[in-house]
């Protein structure tokens, strides 16, 4: 008895051995699930991100032009476009005014973003009335911001020259009219705009920073210079890391805003590589010319990210 009942249980031990899951098989189910999961936004970033940017490449060595569109010619000219872009002394110029434009406007939608966000983390009354509205720059679109702040400084009819007038200040400041000020009136008007951004994602980094290392601070004597530089800025770095990299990627394109207040002039006063890329490509019709200055527009906002980010993690490590 003893015997058969042994041999009786053997089978269905190795039964159940044998309906042991495969781990080589589970692990590639596993892996074919994350695929599935990442694959539409792989799809995604090829169709809309990965094609047009190695289209745009194509074309800055192609003479592509209007005839183009009909005939589907559009024949190889080597490094002609890339030479004619860079011989011109129009590139050179567009290239500063970005630089200074992005400069600029990031230094001051910083500084005033990370005071209003300081002044904003004390409790008083009114305190998320006012956080509301400074946030209607942010709202408003770009075009819309333009026309209202052309009007404004308009140097006849503007408001601001009316204002300054009643002050006995003088009235007649040519804003966006003389090659002198309408840089820096569109980079204060960008600004006004990106300001309420910057205060908001600071404003959200310092609400993460622990209250104790303040009260550390303060039992310890340090002025509030000395905390905000030993405490909140070293706390605030990845927010400011993200800050930084998203408002130049924002800002070094800009167009429309610029289109909208002075439309790159006056004589090539605010032109920039974005304003330049749209006229070569949509104005003068050249568009290998134009597909050359967006490619160096691309360049320059990757080699500023890559940069940056390397130099943030290493001054972690």
């Amino acid at each position: 008895m003893t015997t058969s009942t042994v041999t009786a249980q053997a089978p269905a031990k190795t039964s159940r051995t044998a309906a042991a899951p495969d781990p080589v098989r589970l692990r590639r189910r596993r892996t074919l699930a994350q695929w599935g999961f990442v694959a539409p936004a792989v799809v995604f970033m090829l169709l809309f991100f990965g094609y047009p940017l190695v289209r745009n490449v194509v074309m800055s060595f192609q003479h592509f032009t209007p005839k183009t569109f009909f005939t589907g010619e559009a024949p190889f000219n080597g490094a002609g476009n890339w030479s004619n872009v860079f011989q011109d002394p129009l590139f050179g110029k567009a290239l500063r005014h970005t630089l200074v434009f992005t400069a600029g406007s990031l230094l001051g939608q910083f500084c005033i973003g990370l005071a209003l966000a300081v002044f904003f983390s004390r409790r008083f009354p009114l305190n998320g009335v006012l956080r509301s509205l400074i946030l209607l720059p942010w709202l408003v679109p770009m075009v819309v911001s333009g026309i209202v702040w052309r009007r404004i400084l308009d140097q006849d009819t503007g408001v601001l020259n009316s204002f300054l007038d009643t002050l006995g200040l003088g009235g007649h400041t040519p804003w966006l009219t003389s090659p002198g000020m309408a840089l820096l009136s569109v980079i204060l008007v960008n600004i006004w705009i990106g300001v309420p951004f910057n205060m908001v994602i600071l404003y959200g980094g310092l609400q993460e920073i622990p209250r104790e290392l303040y009260e550390a601070a303060s039992l310890d004597g340090a002025s509030a210079w000395r905390t905000f530089r030993s405490v909140t800025l070293p706390m605030l770095k990845p927010v400011i890391t993200v800050v930084l990299v998203l408002g130049f990627m924002s800002t070094v394109k800009v167009l429309d805003l610029i289109l909208a207040l002075t439309d790159g002039g006056p004589a090539d006063a605010t032109q920039t590589l974005g304003t330049l890329t749209y006229q070569d490509s949509f104005v003068r019709l050249d568009f290998g010319a134009g597909a050359v200055v967006g490619n160096v527009l691309i360049l320059v906002s990757a080699l500023f990210a890559v940069f940056y980010l390397r130099a943030n993690r290493t001054d972690g490590k």
